[in-house]
């Protein structure tokens, strides 16, 4: 089946087992071999999958500030819940201390994501059952309001590495299907454009670093600007930042890839159909920034995803000494259909695949 932008969901699975390379393992396989038909069930199936093998290495732990009036002292002792407790006349003391515990917030976006997923009508029995059951191990842990997750502030560590896919999957749920209704409720919606196009730009980064090892560089580079003359530094800050989706090189030659995922990839205008300037302008300003000594070497390339337009961008041609190529990955097609366009945009431009 396929979302409601026409990808195949499969194909979604496989973008994400290249960003994240634990989805390769192969307790994972039977995922990979089945067929979903709402992309809500894929999301079921990994937590499933990924919540079950870290239950049996144990959930992350960490240290948690507790507040208790306690017998005997325990931790630091906190004053004025001491003289509170004395003045009401009992005999206890006002405690503060660290414990080990499975309620932090790593465990708790797992089992609200959990949760969410088990009352989701287009999750198949199956997988809600597999959720059911790892569920089963969260009784010490609380549920937590999506809107309060502080995503940029999660941090992977060697103790809690492997939650990393799995905080991903769930950011891909709660931040990106879900919206609050007028009862309080959440509803899952669609994957977004934005979260498609960060997951598509990854894939595509993560492809050509696992197959195309030939290359000595496959990076997302950030570019200087090509500046003549002494220029200040106060005048410098003010020049936006110039960061490539995938910044590749072999030998001499580079090829500048900025993907693209639009729900439309051309632009019309008094009735003429034009690729978005605004792209055009931006490839090319980071491949003359790049080509400062302009030997031709450095090319650029858009790489959208393939909409349901009639007219889908396919050309190349040179500007001012550089190619710059605009072309469209299908992503409804089969895999290795798709594995086999971007292995020709590298024999393309490097003469290798």
């Amino acid at each position: 089946m396929t979302n409601d932008k026409g990808i195949l969901i499969k194909n979604i699975y496989y973008m994400l087992a290249y960003v994240f390379q634990v989805l390769r393992q192969k307790n994972y396989e039977n995922i990979a071999a089945e067929e979903f038909d709402e992309i809500q069930e894929l999301f079921a199936a990994i937590l499933a999958k990924g919540v079950t093998q870290q239950l049996k290495q144990g959930l992350h732990k960490e240290y948690i500030t507790q507040n208790e009036d306690l017998p005997v002292i325990r931790g630091k002792l906190d004053m004025h819940g001491t003289i509170s407790n004395k003045i009401q006349r009992k005999r206890i003391l006002a405690c503060e201390y660290d414990e080990l515990s499975v309620d932090n917030i790593y465990n708790q976006i797992l089992k609200t994501t959990m949760k969410i997923l088990v009352r989701e009508a287009s999750v198949k029995q199956e997988h809600k059952s597999n959720l059911k059951k790892a569920l089963l191990f969260f009784d010490e842990v609380a549920i937590i309001d999506p809107s309060s997750i502080r995503w940029d502030m999660l941090r992977y560590q060697r103790n809690n590495k492997n939650y990393e896919m799995l905080m991903n999957t769930c950011y891909l749920v709660l931040d990106g299907m879900i919206q609050t209704t007028e009862k309080g409720n959440y509803k899952m919606m669609s994957l977004s454009d934005d979260h498609m196009h960060r997951l598509y730009e990854k894939f595509v980064l993560e492809y050509y670093k696992r197959h195309h090892t030939y290359l000595s560089e496959v990076r997302a580079a950030q570019l200087k600007w090509n500046l003549t003359g002494d220029t200040e530094e106060s005048i410098i800050r003010f020049l936006p930042v110039m960061q490539t989706d995938i910044f590749m090189r072999y030998k001499e030659q580079i090829l500048i890839i900025d993907t693209k995922y639009y729900g439309r990839t051309m632009q019309v205008k008094y009735n003429k159909t034009t690729l978005h300037s605004g792209n055009l302008y931006q490839i090319f300003t980071y491949v003359k920034n790049q080509d400062i000594a302009d030997t031709g070497m450095v090319s650029g390339l858009l790489l959208y995803a393939k909409t349901e337009e009639a007219i889908t961008p396919d050309c190349s041609f040179v500007i001012s000494g550089n190619r710059i190529s605009v072309k469209t990955l299908d992503l409804n097609k089969k895999f290795s259909l798709i594995s086999a366009q971007l292995d020709q945009i590298a024999e393309d431009h490097f003469g290798k695949r």
